[in-house]
């Protein structure tokens, strides 16, 4: 029988001070600064590797960010994984090889520089016909959280090409202007998300060159970054703090090194810019639960501009 205690017992009261920042207080952790090296994929057997950082989230596991696990995936020539993930969304980049994927009876080949995108999390065979490599974001840890169950599609499997994605991203280096653009990149987009124009409707994923000698300004956002380095040379750095002075510099910021086909994490809502100092273009990919954050109107980009200005998207 229930009693009036039993409905009771769970509920507290908090003075408001004492509640409204669970992150101030301590109450929940801060998102951590965390970087993967690519040796974690470029030997071993065919295994699914998460980046995991949950037991510094507070959060069950694995999980990269609350809402986000990213994951290095290794499949030896010949061989192949099977996936099943409880998730909306999963987004596979393709750091090296060729095969194909099975996804609910359908086969969608691949190769280096493609990205594969899935709706939900039902189980998914991958098959290397050379030695192959992902780079694999999904948000089962968002779904966890919630203690919901990912089963209606909110889009159809999307396979966009190293091809087509290099070619868009060339024009819109070519394009005039673009020199003075906040960065050179390009937006993956599923037309089926037109409110969102993201990737998926949790995820975004961009596609960006970092030019010689250029430095992409200070800039921040309230989704999580986990950001994929591609091709760089030494003297390409990304610098991350979370205040920034009256000339737009940050301040006392930690600096991540870029090495090729390596991961990190940049923290929600800390001011983060990158440097190329060497004499060749980087490429990298950021991947964000900004779809999540773009539909409930939270995402609050701002950039830095020549000057201090801070104009906000």
């Amino acid at each position: 029988m229930t009693t009036l205690k039993s409905l009771t017992e769970n509920g507290l009261y908090y003075e408001y001070t004492k509640a409204a920042d669970p992150i101030g207080s301590g109450a929940i952790s801060k998102i951590p600064y965390a970087d993967f090296p690519s040796a974690l994929h470029e030997s071993g057997p065919t295994q699914l590797i998460p980046l995991d950082v949950s037991e510094k989230l507070g959060c069950e596991g694995p999980a990269t960010s609350p809402a986000l696990c990213a994951n290095f995936v290794h499949i030896l020539p010949g061989e192949s994984l099977t996936v099943s993930f409880n998730a909306t969304s999963q987004l596979y980049y393709v750091v090296r090889g060729r095969g194909r994927t099975e996804f609910e009876g359908l086969e969608i080949p691949w190769k280096t520089g493609d990205f594969v995108v899935l709706p939900t999390g039902k189980e998914t065979r991958h098959v290397a016909e050379l030695d192959s490599a992902f780079y694999l974001v999904h948000d089962e840890p968002l779904l966890r959280y919630l203690g919901a169950k990912a089963d209606t599609p909110r889009f159809k499997p999307t396979l966009y090409t190293s091809e087509d994605s290099l070619e868009a991203l060339d024009r819109a280096k070519n394009e005039a202007g673009a020199v003075n653009r906040s960065r050179i990149s390009v937006l993956l987009v599923n037309k089926e998300l037109n409110q969102t124009l993201t990737v998926t409707h949790t995820l975004w994923a961009m596609l960006g060159v970092l030019p010689i000698n250029a430095v992409q300004l200070p800039h921040r956002h309230e989704s999580v970054a986990l950001d994929l380095i591609l091709d760089c040379d030494p003297g390409c750095y990304t610098l991350v703090g979370t205040k920034i002075n009256d000339k737009g510099e940050i301040l006392d910021p930690v600096k991540v090194d870029w090495k090729p086909y390596s991961s990190f994490i940049t923290p929600s809502g800390y001011w983060h810019a990158h440097f190329n100092e060497s004499g060749r273009e980087a490429h990298l990919i950021p991947m964000q639960d900004a779809g999540l954050q773009t539909y409930l109107r939270t995402l609050g980009i701002k950039f830095v501009l020549p000057g201090g200005k801070m104009p906000s998207l």
